[in-house]
């Protein structure tokens, strides 16, 4: 069970240290770099977050350790492998004094695009270029495309993010909600590879749900209508939101309330911005709407850059990118 002060900092924190256009990415960041920080002993800060991975040394050298594990995996459970896309090329870069901005750079970062490409099959939505992360062009595609490595990396057995176990973690009780053990409080969930192969990874702790509805009632509190936008909680973590009662998964991550939609996630602030139609109305400055758009379901297995008017979507929201 994590330790409580990880509940205890996102109640102490302002409802708003970003806009909350900018807190999911920021929330990310710090997921990424941490899980970088365990596995490589680095000093990855989010602040920095592309400044330190730009020359494309601990990209490539990641690649090749998921290649390994995917070789270990595959030998250990053939059967299970045979049904999963397993890497096998490592990737070949350049690893000493090595300047950020240089071609030797741009080589490392392209030599570990072409192996996301080609090797782990990641769809083009989901990818970024050169310049993307050697001139800070697209931060979102850089962290998406990391989550997703991560994502397949966490299949092999190897330390998942902590959104990632998360994701595991719904995803689990959405298969079967009654099962022992399915959603309880600060339990790792079982990775979904491992698990039929009788196996299991490495985890980061993952923070329980004590008190995650307090801190789900305080942002919703920043609304002071008459008529709040429904928000009605089923089960620790769950909820039904809108109208329509769309049902949606809520984790804490560090200082930041997450919501799990489609195949990503937002913030809880953020993805109020955007289907609150009083908080839409109020950042765009524009009339309510009167009722608010329809809400994404959580069941989908789209990307998050998918859903219309989500974070990482190419027209422009309401909340403002």
């Amino acid at each position: 069970m994590a330790d409580q002060s990880n509940i205890q900092s996102a109640a102490s924190k302002s409802i708003r240290p970003f806009r909350s256009s900018e807190e999911y990415l920021e929330a990310m960041k710090e997921d990424l770099a941490e899980w970088f920080n365990t596995l490589y002993e680095l000093d990855v800060q989010p602040d920095t977050f592309l400044e330190s991975l730009e020359t494309g040394c601990a990209l490539c050298q990641h690649a090749n350790n998921v290649t390994r594990s995917a070789g270990d995996f595959q030998r250990r459970h053939p059967a299970a492998a045979a049904r999963m896309r397993v890497p096998r090329r490592e990737v070949v870069f350049q690893a000493r004094n090595v300047a950020p901005g240089s071609f030797v750079a741009r080589d490392n970062v392209s030599n570990f695009i072409q192996w996301c490409r080609q090797d782990l099959g990641i769809q083009d939505v989901l990818m970024f270029e050169t310049n993307d992360l050697v001139l800070k062009k697209n931060e979102k595609n850089f962290v998406l495309c990391l989550l997703e490595v991560a994502r397949r990396g966490a299949k092999f057995g190897m330390l998942a993010p902590m959104l990632i176990q998360m994701e595991e973690e719904i995803e689990e009780e959405m298969r079967d909600p009654t099962a022992p053990g399915a959603h309880r409080e600060g339990q790792a969930p079982r990775n979904r590879a491992l698990g039929s192969a009788g196996g299991g990874g490495q985890r980061l702790a993952l923070c329980d749900l004590r008190n995650l509805d307090e801190l789900v009632r305080e942002i919703l509190g920043c609304c002071t209508c008459p008529s709040q936008f429904p928000m009605v909680k089923v089960s620790e973590g769950k909820y039904k939101v809108g109208d329509s009662n769309a049902l949606i998964f809520v984790r804490v991550l560090r200082s930041h309330v997450m919501v799990r939609v489609g195949g990503g996630w937002d913030t809880l602030e953020h993805y109020l911005d955007k289907h609150d139609p009083c908080r839409c109305a109020s950042l765009c400055e524009c009339p309510p709407h009167p009722k608010p758009p329809p809400l994404a379901p959580i069941w989908g297995f789209f990307p998050l850059s998918f859903l219309p008017g989500g974070p990482f979507s190419l027209g422009e929201g309401c909340a403002g990118h």
